[in-house]
């Protein structure tokens, strides 16, 4: 409590896109209960860890950062600690067993619950452990109040869940089956925040292009895209993560005909030899891939593409990882988030024989980012003197006289500050230098 007598919060976020929108409706919550956000976490009344388990390293910071409020709590016994997210789905009541300072759990399906909890549920109980997975709350979603980090751009999750059992991922495990919003649900909280002033809204799913499929009527993500295209006051529509299984040439051509869709689409291979997909049980063959990415580039030919990539996956061959190289260069990609695997406990991929040892792993990783980077310096290159539209995002974290914004490709413009120019305007600008991850330009009338 501040020492004006106030309430206050501390959330602290790890992983995905997905668990940012989740933290904005956890706020909004305790917001609705009287909370202001925290100026720091010493004087917070609440303290909630949003967790990711995709990685180990990642669970491992979660404990770590419960060691520094061990201390908060000591001082202060009110104090509550929650912890939320994917790590809390998988661990359950093992992370109190381990860590007993932690007052609740819930899963990604229990916000809801998070206002029952703090106001009746921990009067009567020392621990509270909430983590069953509700399929209807996914379509319950927009009941949630967010308190929103920005005033221009939104997180609208679309969907829950993931059917894919990818080898080396726990999502399915956590996060539960499939589980759309209804087309109606999302349009109205896309209204909603047009009329509040949004510009860009992310459409978030593990696979959003796997969207309706769980309607079994037909709907699919073309007719979500069709639906929001009819909402005036959006100028863009980005949407996070495509999977290459489920991607269908309808659904380009719909997206390619978009007046608001963004030029830019995240479509993770994940690596570049066909036995390694069939490993991973990626569902689709590098043939297919790089069919659908000859089709997007000619219905788009403006479109910034995007993608990850796992090495040293078990099993994986030098040969196997120069097919990942010979990718890179061949496809062009933009950018690739690249990662080592890690192994989760609980993934079939975790037991598997022929383990990569880590000094492999990095070598390949290194060697994967050297290309990557080389070419997508070379593609920014391309854009130099050319006049792109930017969507103003405000000053950057190292200089405030320095602002910059985003092109439909998602592409950071860097540009000096001008007296004229708001966050939120959709204003064009003239690229002078590339480099690997941004420009640096300047405004144009």
């Amino acid at each position: 409590m501040d020492k004006q007598g106030n309430k206050r919060y501390w959330t602290i976020t790890y992983g995905c896109q997905m668990n940012e929108a989740d933290s904005e409706k956890i706020n909004g919550q305790l917001e609705e209960l009287g909370y202001l956000p925290g100026r720091e976490m010493d004087e917070a009344d609440i303290v909630i860890l949003n967790t990711c388990s995709v990685r180990q390293n990642a669970e491992e910071k979660v404990y770590g950062k419960i060691g520094e409020i061990k201390p908060l709590k000591d001082k202060n016994p009110n104090l509550l600690i929650g912890i939320a997210g994917c790590m809390a789905q998988e661990n359950r009541r093992k992370l109190i067993q381990r860590m007993p300072i932690i007052d609740f759990v819930i899963g990604p399906y229990n916000i809801h619950d998070l206002k029952d909890i703090i106001t009746e549920k921990l009067q009567h109980e020392s621990h509270v452990v909430l983590t069953q997975m509700k399929p209807s709350r996914v379509r319950d979603y927009s009941t949630l109040k967010a308190s929103r980090k920005s005033d221009i751009f939104a997180w609208v999750p679309i969907m829950q869940g993931c059917n894919k059992f990818c080898t080396y991922c726990i999502v399915p495990y956590v996060r539960g089956r499939e589980t759309s919003r209804t087309i109606e649900d999302i349009r109205a909280e896309v209204e909603a925040l047009a009329a509040e002033g949004y510009k860009e809204i992310t459409l978030l799913g593990q696979n959003v292009n796997s969207y309706g499929l769980d309607f079994k009527d037909g709907t699919d993500f073309s007719d979500l895209i069709r639906a929001l295209d009819e909402v005036d006051g959006i100028e863009r529509v980005r949407y996070m993560t495509s999977h290459p299984r489920d991607m269908t040439r309808e659904m380009v051509d719909v997206m390619a005909a978009s007046p608001k869709v963004a030029r830019h689409m995240h479509l993770p291979v994940q690596h570049g030899d066909n036995e390694m997909l069939r490993r991973m049980n990626r569902g689709y063959t590098i043939e297919h891939f790089e069919e659908m990415v000859d089709y997007v580039r000619e219905k788009m030919p403006d479109i910034v593409l995007t993608t990850d990539l796992i090495t040293g996956f078990p099993g994986e061959t030098e040969e196997m990882h120069r097919k990942t190289l010979d990718l890179l260069k061949k496809v062009r990609f933009d950018s690739a988030y690249t990662f080592i695997y890690s192994p989760r406990k609980g993934t079939p991929a975790a037991s598997m024989e022929d383990q990569i040892p880590d000094d492999v792993k990095h070598r390949r990783l290194n060697e994967i980012m050297e290309v990557q980077n080389q070419i997508s310096l070379e593609i920014n290159r391309e854009q130099e003197g050319k006049i792109v539209k930017i969507l103003v995002e405000g000053p950057t974290r190292q200089d405030e006289n320095h602002w910059f914004g985003r092109t439909s490709g998602n592409k950071m413009v860097v540009f000096p500050k001008s007296e004229d120019v708001a966050v939120g305007d959709l204003v064009r600008a003239k690229i002078d230098t590339a480099q690997t991850w941004l420009f640096k330009g300047e405004i144009v009338r």
